[in-house]
């Protein structure tokens, strides 16, 4: 999506344009520059206002705070004397990795709420310029030079308005990879993409030659309708349709992962693995330790029992620290006619606790989350709700 459509299907930011107001958007956020202000020796600047924009979609709505941030110094009166009415706080607030903020400002309206962004902006303006412009009548807010921006270079079919928010850009920025694979669109693996396609990675590949079935829909994210399960389609395609509203990089891949495709993984960040064990796991277990990359290993074993479930879940991640325990902790053998697994217990909470270990555990090697204990290997016991973290690493991950 370009910021000149959401520009133009919202009025109150053609509105702001078309006063002459320099503005655009940044990281979900709506940039104004060019607002001057004086100093505190009673010279003019310019800076630019700063606040996150809320969005229906490709439109936006009634802003939800009264606060702004600010790029430049303290905004003073005609006297240098700084503006007491706007301070909030102070520091440094990146916005992007271009661009910080060093004020955040709180000025509520008279009715307490704004009605648009060009209330808002024109609120602010006008407080911030009004001194300047007694100094300099010549000045205006209103320079009328319009830059228009790129699309911006992001996979989503709509802005990020939740990373912009809550003031986390610069963080979320760390999830920004190219590639990334998800083998097995199972109850796991279609949880895993759920996660996934919320973040800035550039490609998602869907890796899975199942059919969507009635089974599915009772352990995957969402509510499929009966239209669809009649219709028979691939796993693939049907989750690369539902997510493909919010992320436009992914990549169906038809087929199960085996050897004649795993050159197909040769070039991913992070590759998960979301299928059952046996020889063909091992040879991709295998390969992707030679080419030194990194992996996470996701499943459960369950059971019945009085009437009752039990078992465990585990996330194993393999990096370059930690190879050889991990693989002596990732399942290969299949086919034990004793294991309950192998007839396919699953429910749906189990299977989205089993991809949160996995993606936040990814997150952690990415540094999106703190990593006090680097743990590379994490099980959860349904019994006893006991959540183990073991295999932790001292050395830096490739």
């Amino acid at each position: 999506m370009s910021s000149r459509q959401i520009v133009l299907n919202s009025p109150d930011l053609a509105a702001l344009r078309a006063e002459g107001f320099n503005i655009e958007i940044l990281g979900a956020n709506l940039v104004v520059r060019d607002i001057p202000y004086v100093n505190k020796d009673r010279t003019i600047g310019r800076g630019a206002l700063v606040m996150p924009l809320d969005l229906n979609g490709d439109v936006t709505c009634q802003p939800k705070d009264h606060q702004a941030k600010f790029v430049g110094a303290h905004p003073c009166s005609h006297e240098g004397i700084e503006i007491e009415p706007l301070r909030h706080s102070a520091g440094e607030f990146k916005i992007t990795e271009q661009l910080t903020a060093q004020h955040n400002f709180s000025n509520k309206p008279q009715r307490g709420h704004f009605l648009d962004f060009r209330e808002k902006v024109v609120h602010y303006a006008d407080i911030i310029a009004a001194p300047a412009q007694l100094l300099d009548p010549s000045v205006t807010p209103l320079t009328r030079r319009v830059i228009e921006p790129e699309d911006e270079d992001t996979p989503f079919a709509y802005l990020d308005t939740n990373s912009g928010r809550a003031d986390i850009n610069v963080i979320t920025a760390k999830l920004k990879v190219e590639n990334i694979a998800i083998v097995g669109l199972g109850g796991t693996g279609s949880y895993l993409l759920d996660f996934l396609a919320k973040i800035p990675v550039r490609f998602i590949h869907l890796f899975d030659g199942d059919v969507f079935s009635s089974h599915n829909a009772f352990r995957a994210p969402g509510a499929a309708s009966i239209e669809v399960l009649r219709e028979q389609r691939l796993k693939v395609d049907y989750f690369a349709t539902v997510y493909g509203n919010m992320h436009k990089g992914l990549v169906a891949h038809p087929y199960d992962m085996d050897e004649s495709h795993i050159d197909e993984l040769r070039d991913m960040s992070c590759v998960f693995l979301c299928m059952d064990a046996g020889p063909t796991k091992r040879i991709i277990v295998e390969q992707l330790e030679r080419w030194g990359m990194t992996f996470i290993d996701v499943g459960m074993g369950l059971y019945a029992k009085n009437d009752m479930l039990g078992g465990t879940l585990h996330a194993i991640t393999s990096t370059p620290t930690n190879r050889d325990k991990a693989r002596s902790q990732i399942a290969f053998d299949g086919g034990d006619v004793d294991n309950e697994y192998d007839k396919n217990i699953q429910v749906a909470d189990l299977n989205c606790m089993n991809a949160l270990l996995a993606v936040i555990r990814w997150k952690k090697l990415r540094g999106f989350y703190m990593d006090l204990t680097r743990e590379r290997s994490s099980s959860f016991t349904v019994g006893s709700n006991l959540l183990v973290n073991e295999d932790q690493v001292d050395g830096e991950d490739q």
